[in-house]
């Protein structure tokens, strides 16, 4: 059928029309893929330009400076699905951490214990800022130390002060001290960032994420992330998604010496052991002069033993680490299955044990130390103190969540 002059004349109209508007989709879709670090030029919405200075408040600011900066001393953990849970022998009976599947975002975690410099770097700074009293409430329990039936009361003087214990791992800090360390870290490494940038200082928090050199909060990794980031399983994957075996330890095998050398192959280094444990009851580190033997007697350097797959020093033996979680018995079987977290005691009442025992003060640390056995070295194990107290035997490590596709 033969269309009358006026219906041809707008159905040109209408085809003119719907190719301006596709050839202007295709150039304005020509910029490709965005990311926060290529943003384009020009809105992809509104076609409106984009403003790349910060001090020019007449068009909409975009940053390009979208790289997390995660600081000093930090591993990426890359995340994933993982088994969580003991895969010993419940010998104590404690039935706390049933194995069961979650997931686990990426994140940062520092590769090694926080030390006796890292921890008088914070007390030096905090002198300028806090009172005598307050000061008092952050120093390191040297007393843990003393014991009514053992010399060991000279590390009393000696371990946290003297400068040859300075990369030994701090010990006498409670959960509560751990956790304002990580406070102020994050505090003084954003204050390092924007004088290294010189930046205007006066600049909230709010700005500094929106400009993207913002530095993300240092804390206390939370139990999942810990036993994720120890275990490593990394390290016995193969072709798509196929682990070879579980881990008992942070590293493979079921013993706690090393198998092979640093190649990979039987050599100087097999035999040698793979933590600073308490070997036997009175037996610390072995006889002298051993050459395989734990290293130490007492805790030693963060860096003696050899990381794990992750590039993380010393997520078994050497000192106890405080996380975040409150404890509960039953928190396996409550938390959610992505990201879980024992934040209080909702789910799992303190009422239903009939004790005082587990309240929202009562913090799970994890690991084994210089003084514990082989037992408690297994990512899966699980011990519990009041987050005011404190030991020899625990320190702790700060972690810090990844943000956005430049987290890597």
């Amino acid at each position: 059928m033969r269309l009358p002059n006026n219906c041809r004349s707008w159905a040109i109209a209408l085809l003119l029309i719907s190719s301006a508007i596709l050839s202007s989709c295709q150039k304005n879709n020509s910029y490709g893929r965005r990311t926060a670090g290529d943003p384009g030029k020009k809105s992809p919405t509104t076609g409106a330009d984009f403003s790349f200075d910060v001090e020019d408040s007449t068009q909409f600011f975009v940053s390009r400076d979208a790289e997390q900066l995660p600081g000093p001393n930090l591993k990426l953990i890359q995340g994933g699905r993982a088994i969580l849970g003991s895969q010993e022998e419940d010998v104590m009976a404690f039935r706390d951490n049933l194995e069961r599947t979650v997931s686990i975002s990426t994140f940062w975690m520092d590769e090694t214990e926080m030390t006796n410099n890292d921890y008088k770097e914070f007390l030096f700074d905090m002198k300028k800022q806090v009172s005598k009293d307050s000061m008092d409430k952050l120093e390191p329990s040297e007393k843990v130390w003393r014991g009514a039936m053992s010399f060991n009361d000279v590390y009393e003087s000696y371990y946290f002060r003297f400068p040859g214990f300075n990369f030994y791992p701090v010990a006498g800090v409670s959960w509560s001290q751990a956790d304002a360390y990580a406070k102020w870290r994050t505090a003084y490494a954003q204050k390092v960032v924007i004088e290294e940038r010189k930046m205007d200082t006066t600049l909230t928090r709010s700005q500094l994420i929106e400009l993207g050199v913002v530095i993300a909060e240092f804390r206390l990794p939370n139990e999942a992330e810990w036993e994720y980031a120890a275990k490593a399983m990394i390290g016995t994957q193969y072709l798509d998604e196929n682990q070879e075996y579980g881990r008992i330890y942070p590293w493979d095998g079921r013993g706690v010496r090393n198998p092979y050398d640093s190649r990979g192959k039987k050599g100087a280094k097999q035999g040698d052991f793979l933590a600073n444990f308490k070997r036997g009851r009175g037996d610390y580190a072995g006889i002298a002069g051993d050459q395989t033997n734990d290293g130490e007697i007492i805790p030693s350097n963060v860096y003696d033993m050899a990381p794990n797959d992750f590039g993380l020093y010393n997520m078994a033996g050497n000192m106890n680490e405080w996380v975040y979680d409150v404890y509960r018995p039953l928190s396996f079987q409550d938390a959610d299955d992505l990201n879980p977290l024992r934040k209080d005691g909702v789910y799992d009442e303190k009422e239903a044990y009939g004790t005082s025992l587990f309240n929202d003060s009562i913090r799970v640390y994890k690991g084994g130390s210089w003084k514990d056995v082989t037992y408690w070295l297994a990512p899966g194990a699980r011990r519990f103190m009041h987050q005011d107290s404190s030991t020899n035997h625990i320190g702790f490590r700060c972690a810090m969540v990844s943000l956005g596709a430049k987290g890597k």
